[in-house]
C-alpha cells in the first residue's frame, strides 16, 4: 500500500508538472497581452505584472528548485525601480509630451512594461522570501 501511495503521488506530480508547463506559453502572452493594451483598456502594468509573477511562484510550487536567485532579483528590481522614476521625469519635465504628441502612447505603454516587470519581481520575491524564510 505504501508504495502505491508514493508511485499515485509521483505520478500526479508528473501531471501537475506536465500540465502547469503547458500553460506556461499561454500565461506568458495573457500577462503581456495585459501589460500592452493596459493604456487602452482595464488592466495594465500591476494586473499583467500579478499574473506574470504566477510563471515564477507556480514553477516554485510545482518543482520546488531553489534555482531562482532573490538577490539579483532584488537589484534588477531596484533598477527598474529607477528607470520607473527616471523616465517620467526625462519625459514630462523634458517637456518631451509637449514636443512630441506622438510618444505619448509609446510613454504609457513603456511606462506598462516597467510597472508589469516591477510588480512581477516584487511579488516573486514576497513569495520566495516566505517560502525561504519558512524551509529554515
Amino acid at each position: 500500500m505504501i508504495e502505491q501511495r508514493d508511485e499515485t503521488s509521483v505520478q500526479e506530480d508528473s501531471i501537475v508538472s506536465i500540465i502547469t508547463g503547458l500553460l506556461y506559453p499561454f500565461i506568458i502572452v495573457f500577462g503581456i497581452y495585459i501589460i500592452l493594451n493596459g493604456h487602452d483598456t482595464p488592466g495594465g502594468g500591476f494586473q499583467g505584472g500579478a499574473i506574470l509573477a504566477v510563471l515564477f511562484i507556480g514553477r516554485y510550487l510545482v518543482a520546488h528548485s531553489d534555482d531562482f536567485d532573490i538577490h539579483r532579483a532584488h537589484n534588477v528590481e531596484k533598477v527598474l525601480l529607477a528607470i520607473l522614476i527616471l523616465v517620467p521625469v526625462v519625459f514630462v519635465f523634458g517637456s518631451l509630451s509637449r514636443s512630441y504628441p506622438q510618444l505619448n502612447q509609446v510613454y504609457l505603454v513603456f511606462m506598462n512594461l516597467l510597472i508589469g516587470f516591477k510588480v512581477a519581481l516584487g511579488l516573486t520575491i514576497v513569495v520566495f522570501r516566505y517560502a525561504f524564510f519558512e524551509d529554515r
